[in-house]
């Protein structure tokens, strides 16, 4: 294959590549770098892709490495090693303390929500939270298996409704 041809497949390959790198990193200035990375890459190694192999595959898995590459790089910037006797590693990007405040908030909202559902769907969630089968509640609550697979659902659902400040909380 020219360097003409390896050009234009590469070009053509760009429309299939960036929704991956988009999927990989999240941002799109990032998946615009890893695809600009992709491309230097198997214009450099270009001499190693056979002719008559998948080359969509071939970048892919270039994109792929690049970007678990630049990651790890990414956390060793962030990370030193501590060479005390306890040998711990330590995050170096920011201090931040914590009281657990949040958490204890967070904890008493959800016990509030789930104290809020009807006991109609508080029970089998409850059950099941608690590590039951759905077969057993079935029969401590002398009920089909596919309600209680129903009221389950609803009790997540009406939770997920009730709950949805913590839903891009870290």
């Amino acid at each position: 294959m020219t360097t003409l041809e390896f050009s234009y497949s590469l070009h053509k390959m760009s429309h299939a590549l960036k929704p991956f790198a988009l999927k990989l990193t999240r941002d799109m200035d990032d998946a615009n770098d890893l695809l600009q990375d992709t491309f230097v890459k198997a214009y450099t190694n270009k001499d190693k892709f056979t002719d008559g192999t998948n080359l969509k595959a071939w970048l892919y898995t270039i994109m792929k490495n690049t970007f678990i590459t630049n990651y790890q790089r990414m956390v060793r910037r962030g990370t030193f090693v501590d060479a005390t006797d306890n040998l711990h590693y330590i995050n170096s990007g920011s201090t931040q303390i914590e009281n657990g405040a949040y958490g204890e908030f967070a904890m008493e909202d959800i016990q509030s929500a789930i104290n809020g559902l009807d006991d109609v769907y508080k029970l089998p969630f409850m059950m099941y939270f608690r590590g039951f089968k759905y077969h057993e509640i079935a029969e401590k609550l002398e009920i089909p298996i596919g309600t209680v697979k129903n009221r389950i659902h609803i009790a997540r659902k009406i939770l997920k409704e009730d709950l949805y400040i913590y839903k891009n909380k870290n």
